[in-house]
């Protein structure tokens, strides 16, 4: 099985290493959990972009069910962003900077939420969207993921899952440059900031389980992020209309994040249930997976 995904994701061979000493103690560690349940099991994943967070909850879904005979369902928040049309319509509603996906707000959760509510009730029948980052849209409902029998454990990871809403003297001072010139008000970053508290914070707590993936710094989000999109872009060589972006492009939209990616840096360590510690270069530092005896969020 680990040979096979190796090569499937063109990884180097020293992500067996990484395997032995930290993904599969993971994984055991989570069907531990779950054999104690009697329900789904919900496992959230928390880390900034570029971080390793698909890799690593396609790994621990592929070996649970190999080992464990588990039905294992991996989502990701992004495939719940809005559509370019209702992006544009918050950004005339709202504010300009919300036409760009990435922040609380721009995220379908009520979708959100009625998935989680139909896995958590072993529906079936129903089906899990997906978004192209590619070409920025949603895809057709015909290539959304099919659930068609009980889901054992759902991976569900996101850049911003988990991470909490910060106060008001946290939000009077612009973060950056993108802020500074476009968000003079502040009503950009309040109204994100009320998203995550009414209607993200809430399904935090749908979580039984979790994981933070913590980086040393956002000073290497951008370099992460571009090695995401060059990845993006050999996969979508013929595709027309492409919304893969440029270094340049990446750089400014790296600003939209930084803010709560440096809030989840900060904070969500002291509240996750484990920790991966990053290095630069996105390996796992020599410490063992993380107990943390705070609590979960």
């Amino acid at each position: 099985m680990l040979s096979d995904f190796i090569k499937q994701h063109k990884l180097p061979e020293d992500f067996r290493l990484t395997v032995k000493n930290y993904y599969k103690p993971l994984a055991d560690r989570i069907f531990d959990k779950f054999k104690q349940s009697d329900k789904a099991y919900f496992v959230g994943i928390n880390g900034c972009q570029g971080s390793g967070k698909s890799t690593l909850t396609d790994f621990v879904a592929s070996y649970l069910r190999a080992e464990y005979q588990l039905n294992v369902v991996v989502m990701s928040l992004d495939d719940f962003y809005f559509s370019s049309a209702k992006r544009k319509q918050l950004a005339n509603d709202i504010h300009p900077l919300l036409a760009t996906r990435g922040v609380p707000g721009t995220h379908d959760m009520v979708a959100l939420e009625n998935v989680l509510t139909q896995l958590a009730a072993h529906e079936t029948g129903f089906s899990i969207p997906r978004f192209n980052k590619a070409t920025d849209e949603p895809k057709a409902e015909s290539e959304w993921t099919l659930v068609d029998e009980p889901i054992d454990i759902i991976l569900l990871e996101g850049w911003c899952w988990g991470v909490q809403p910060q106060t008001p003297a946290q939000l009077l001072s612009p973060i950056n440059e993108l802020e500074l010139q476009h968000d003079t008000t502040a009503a950009w970053r309040n109204y994100v900031n009320q998203q995550l508290i009414t209607t993200y914070e809430p399904l935090y707590h749908k979580m039984d389980f979790w994981l933070a993936l913590q980086a040393p710094s956002f000073d290497c989000v951008y370099q992460w992020r571009l090695e995401q999109e060059q990845k993006l872009k050999a996969r979508n060589v013929d595709l027309c209309d492409s919304k893969i972006m440029s270094p340049a492009q990446i750089l400014n939209f790296t600003q939209y994040f930084q803010r709560l990616s440096v809030q989840g840096c900060n904070t969500i360590s002291n509240s996750a249930d484990a920790i991966f510690h990053l290095g630069y270069d996105r390996k796992i530092t020599d410490i063992p997976l993380t107990d943390v005896v705070t609590g979960s969020l």
